[in-house]
């Protein structure tokens, strides 16, 4: 079969990686179109239509300077998409791009189905009424997701388990020695914070100026900058005189005795490998950006584990919370071993482990797509 797949990031690309190595061990003749990145051109033994860094614009004023690229992106996949044919189309999570398609998928006859929901549970809801109409299968990484979605009368939705248990699982496994980590990064050989500042470049401005403001508060640690795919070591170097590690992100946190880590996967990531964490979001910093946030959203929470187990385990500091002062005084609570902050925060990690269940995420989803593309 042809599978046309659509990632727009690098937690999608690592993801659908993992979804493409399912669906060739169940399908011997698997052919793949997709829009990602390295993990995914890895996978499928080609390369990408279109590199998910030519496409990851976070942000109204970054989408409007990229209008363009983002239109062009756009008729190309539509054009692949027409040309080609496939069996189905599988959308992984960056709804505003995939919906688009979905569209034309539909059109075209082309069933579509979706591996990670994109968080509409959170806010713009209103894009259930599309998804009921255009998406045959919504297969879900969030145990909680299922529900909200028969709640908004679509009933085509399963929990097919998170990928990030199995991904982060195997991760640690895989880690080698302290010591050659540091040697190999020319790290200090103290405690180590880790810093998770995103993996697109506005996101990145906007959170690794405070990150560093607060590490510089932590003299006795060594600080680590967790670097993206595709983004260059001068970036980095603008913002911050800290060492960056390169592909090297479980095995940073595997290593760190807590860690600062912008909102999103990172968050998920960072619980799974069992690091206290701060979550920090500056965005434009704005007090009343934060209160449109807050009516905006229809959660009470921003980070997947606190979510996940309903109630604040990760203290998250947004916006005009999130200065080097505050995020200091939350961090320095964490890094106090058998602190009731650090152990509180510890056993709400083993509560969402429970609730996430075992690994295979990517195994489940691959088994649902088949059996459903067969019973068409």
């Amino acid at each position: 079969m042809h599978y046309f797949i659509i990632a727009g990031e690098a937690s999608g690309d690592l993801h659908a990686s993992r979804l493409i190595t399912a669906l060739r061990e169940r399908d011997t003749d698997a052919r793949f179109t997709f829009l990602g990145g390295d993990c995914m051109a890895a996978a499928a033994g080609t390369g990408p239509l279109i590199h998910y860094r030519d496409m990851a614009y976070m942000g109204f004023s970054e989408v409007l300077r990229h209008l363009g690229p983002i239109f062009s992106n756009l008729r190309r996949t539509r054009r692949a998409l027409a040309d080609s044919r496939p069996d189905c189309m599988i959308a992984v999570d960056y709804p505003s791009f995939n919906l688009k398609v979905a569209k034309t998928a539909h059109r075209l006859g082309i069933p579509v189905y979706w591996y990670i929901s994109p968080k509409i549970w959170a806010w713009k809801q209103w894009r259930v009424k599309s998804i009921r109409r255009l998406v045959r299968r919504m297969l879900c990484i969030l145990p909680f997701e299922p529900a909200f979605y028969a709640a908004h009368g679509y009933n085509a939705a399963e929990y097919v388990g998170n990928p990030s248990v199995e991904e982060i699982d195997a991760a640690l496994a895989a880690v080698g020695q302290r010591d050659e980590f540091l040697r190999r990064h020319r790290l200090r050989d103290h405690a180590i914070i880790a810093l998770l500042p995103g993996s697109r470049r506005g996101e990145i401005k906007c959170n690794l100026p405070v990150m560093n403001a607060v590490a510089r508060q932590f003299p006795q640690y060594t600080i680590a900058v967790a670097g993206a795919p595709g983004i260059d070591d001068a970036f980095y170097e603008s913002l911050t005189s800290f060492t960056v590690v390169r592909g090297a992100t479980h095995e940073l946190l595997a290593h760190s005795h807590a860690a600062l880590v912008t909102s999103g996967t990172a968050t998920l990531e960072a619980a799974l490998a069992g690091v206290p964490q701060v979550v920090t979001y500056r965005s434009n910093g704005s007090k009343t950006a934060y209160n449109i946030m807050k009516k905006l959203l229809h959660v009470s929470f921003v980070s997947l584990p606190n979510l996940i187990v309903g109630h604040e385990i990760i203290p998250e500091q947004l916006l005009h919370l999130c200065t080097p002062d505050i995020v200091a005084d939350r961090l320095a609570r964490l890094t106090r071993r058998n602190s009731p902050e650090r152990e509180a925060q510890l056993e709400g990690y083993a509560d969402m482990r429970r609730r996430l269940g075992g690994p295979g995420a990517a195994d489940r989803a691959a088994e649902a797509i088949l059996s459903y593309i067969r019973q068409c």
